[in-house]
């Protein structure tokens, strides 16, 4: 019987963004400009629904996708390349740990994998519907919204969050990311139609609130 291969670390076009605190519609056009020269091969392209047009992301993997997404962060943002080849050890670093998928040898093995997978995908569906409402991929959120999903206001989130140096202390008017924030592409400003800025939320800025209240309240 032919072994399985294992799946190879991947990284997206959208997790660039977040990295590089870029917009993701700039990072898919930095990507086309650069395919339409030459400089990086066309990268699988994955289409993800949302409740307008669907999200398209491009997916980097193997070692040609590792060259071709330093290559477009170093367009990007040169000052965050050792961020993103930080991120590609790290997920190489957590694919190596992974134990290679366990292959049955008989048909009874095989229904007892198959029943073991079953058993495993019931109990960790509380888990990830959890997290599919908690993390919207598409849109930002402002911290009224994110407080509402965990039942407190946003004053105290606010709070929280003032304790935690997430804000730039030195702004008085008006609430602005502190500079690692921002950089950790946990958060983004905005203008709003009236022309005032507004601090919103990435993916990975509600999944950071999300650990710092977990562990806040395990503490409790």
């Amino acid at each position: 019987m032919n072994a399985i291969a294992q799946i190879e670390p991947t990284m997206s076009s959208r997790e660039i963004a977040e990295l590089t605190a870029k917009r993701h519609d700039n990072v898919k056009r930095t990507i086309d400009k650069l395919i339409e020269s030459g400089v990086i091969t066309s990268p699988q392209i994955e289409e993800k629904p949302t409740a307008g047009r669907p999200s398209v992301e491009y997916l980097f993997s193997g070692e040609q996708g590792k060259r071709d997404s330093i290559v477009v962060v170093a367009q990007l943002s040169p000052e965050f390349t050792a961020r993103l080849v930080d991120r590609w050890q790290e997920l190489e670093t957590l694919q190596a740990k992974r134990p290679y998928p366990q292959i049955p040898q008989s048909f009874a093995e095989a229904l007892q994998l198959a029943a073991n997978q079953a058993k495993l995908l019931e109990e960790q569906a509380p888990k990830v519907e959890f997290f599919d409402k908690l993390v919207d991929r598409d849109t930002l959120m402002n911290a009224g919204q994110v407080a509402q999903k965990h039942g407190m206001s946003a004053y105290r989130l606010n709070k929280l969050l003032d304790d935690l140096g997430v804000y730039n202390k030195s702004v008085k008017r008006g609430r602005q990311f502190s500079t690692w924030f921002v950089e950790r592409g946990l958060g983004k400003l905005r203008q709003t139609e009236l022309g005032y800025s507004q601090a919103l939320f990435s993916t990975a800025g509600e999944a950071w609130i999300c650990k710092k209240l977990n562990s806040k309240q395990g503490a409790a």
